[in-house]
């Protein structure tokens, strides 16, 4: 598919807006000439950029500002909330934090979650990125008054599902930098990008199709096939809530999880020790084992949780049993972050995220009666259009040139497929001409135990855009993906692992419980057979187990050698 869009309204927009900011530069210049960053701020509030409205301009102090607490680090920086609306029905909110001093050239856009309709989803990382001295930027998706989690209030509204499925992130991005340019004076040397979820689809579609606009994009668990994706969900929902006696309580969740973990801890390269799996591919479980003998509790499953375990594995499936989708890995069946449990709750009396469903069939609709081969066809017809462009597209231009892109996944993700990023890094491959060609330019990490976007039983501080990790000083050592990425763009270092620690009570201050590598795919983390296994150190990065690796029984606590 051609990376050129169609000529329409927002082509002319786009053209426009580069021609307006030229113009808006040249008018705040005269402004900003006696004064300081800090003091020429509110001035923006002025500035003039086509199709678009400045809401407010305003200084906001170091630490934060009223009703949002920020690091102690972050610095004082112009808080920019805009609106953009160049068609009928479209309204785009875009926020930018401006750093008042220090600022290094670099324009640093953030992915949203879910529907979108807030900014303050992007707050966390935006402020990563004004302690690094970047202009950060977010978007609404342009579906307010939607909210993360439900969408009723788009129904009827094809223009927002289109803004939120492939426009909004290059209108952030676009407008973004146009704001930077403005206050600054100069145009963003260098761009990047890091989103998960629908951030993550969020990045992907700037890879696809708007390859200018970023030199690097780091995602995470990103929402590819957005409306098989909302099946899945909507899948699982039914099958533990159709019929009664097939809801699993979290306490038997636990029970599977355990399970699990003891048939599979130690398959391929995962260590038995670990409460996680290191790879659910190597994992064959059948979830009939725990079938209760002697009456149901809380230590077995009745038939119809076996059932309901089965459809969360499968994901969607066709009358005959064949599957249409992908399902949920092995390991991930733990209660907590975005958990089996989530998936089986009804936010608002409604399944998660079956609101997409009603943009087709109606506010009214029998989501109850969801039939996948009769209904699935119609939702293609109606939304593959508009939401489903992840699943399209190449990157032979963004590689051209010379973007480079960091796709990390959790293994122990239940919302997100990590199967379907796989199958997108793997048609990334074909496309390239193999791993070695895509690896030049693209990268994917997947990571053991870790479930959405970060939390699980897995090491999951590896990521410094969306928070603060505190790794133990290392000269060699890379510790999270986004400095690998910088690192990738300025200097030309590929990343081939990274390491992931997971923190005493998810609190650095507390020290480190365990670091493992986050190998470049398909390798994966094997431990050497000797030293601490709790030191990433003494695992090595292959595709295949090593010849000389030794699992043991249980943790080691030996040196490193």
């Amino acid at each position: 598919m051609s990376n050129r869009q169609a000529p329409d309204r927002r082509e002319r927009f786009y053209a426009a807006l580069r021609r307006g900011v030229a113009l808006a530069v040249a008018a705040l210049a005269w402004g900003m000439a006696s004064q300081s960053w800090a003091a020429s701020c509110e001035a923006l509030a002025d500035l003039q950029l086509p199709d678009t409205v400045i809401k407010s301009a305003t200084t906001v102090p170091a630490g934060g500002m009223p009703g949002l607490t920020l690091s102690p680090e972050t610095p004082a920086f112009c808080r920019v909330v805009a609106s953009v609306r160049a068609a009928p029905d479209s309204d785009v909110g875009v926020e930018v934090w401006l750093p008042l001093t220090g600022w290094k050239g670099v324009f640093h856009g953030n992915g949203n979650g879910g529907f979108g309709g807030v900014l303050p989803a992007g707050y966390g990382a935006m402020a990563a990125g004004v302690r690094r001295g970047y202009a950060s930027a977010v978007t609404d998706t342009g579906t307010a008054p939607a909210t993360p989690l439900e969408g009723d209030a788009l129904i009827g509204h094809p223009r927002k599902w289109r803004d939120w499925g492939r426009l909004s992130a290059h209108v952030m991005t676009v407008t973004g930098k146009a704001i930077a340019q403005a206050y600054y004076g100069a145009k963003p040397e260098r761009a990047f990008y890091t989103g998960c979820s629908t951030g993550g689809q969020q990045g992907l579609i700037e890879a696809l199709y708007y390859p200018e606009d970023y030199d690097g994009i780091l995602v995470g668990a990103p929402v590819i096939n957005r409306t098989w994706g909302h099946a899945a969900v909507l899948w699982n929902d039914l099958a533990a809530n159709l019929w009664p006696g097939s809801h699993l309580s979290d306490a038997k969740l636990r029970t599977l999880n355990t399970a699990v973990l003891a048939r599979c801890g130690g398959r391929g390269s995962g260590l038995a020790s670990d409460p996680f799996l290191g790879d659910p591919r190597a994992c064959r479980f059948d979830p009939a084992t725990l079938l209760c003998r002697g009456g149901d509790g809380p230590s077995c499953l009745t038939r119809q949780e076996v059932a309901t375990v089965r459809a969360f594995y499968s994901g969607p499936t066709d009358r005959r049993g064949r599957a249409k989708f992908f399902g949920w890995p092995k390991g991930s069946e733990a209660p907590g972050h975005f958990g089996w449990d989530f998936l089986q709750s009804r936010p608002k009396g409604q399944p998660p995220f079956v609101s997409l469903f009603k943009w087709v069939f109606g506010a009214d609709w029998n989501w109850a009666g969801f039939q996948v081969e009769r209904d699935m066809p119609k939702v293609d017809a109606a939304l593959d259009a508009s939401v489903n462009d992840a699943t399209r597209g190449d990157l032979r231009a963004f590689r051209a040139r010379g973007g480079k892109l960091i796709v990390y996944h959790g293994w122990a993700d239940s919302l997100v497929p990590p199967d379907q990023t796989i199958a997108f890094y793997d048609r990334v491959a074909r496309d390239a001409g193999g791993i070695e060609k895509a690896q030049s330019f693209a990268r994917l990490f997947m990571a053991p135990g870790v479930a959405h976007c970060g939390g699980g039983p897995g090491p999951d501080a590896f990521n410094a855009a969306n928070g603060v990790v505190r790794p133990p000083p290392s000269a060699t050592l890379q510790y999270d993906l986004f400095t690998a990425l910088s690192a990738w763009v300025g200097r030309g270092a590929a990343p081939s692992r990274v390491i992931a620690t997971r923190y005493v009570g998810a609190a650095p201050a507390e020290g480190v419980a365990l670091q493992r590598p986050l190998c470049a795919y398909p390798a994966k983390a094997w431990y050497r057979g000797v030293g601490d296994t709790n030191d990433a150190r003494n695992f090595v990065c292959s595709v295949a187990k090593p010849a000389l690796s030794k699992q043991p029984d249980g943790p080691s606590r030996g040196g490193v050698d």
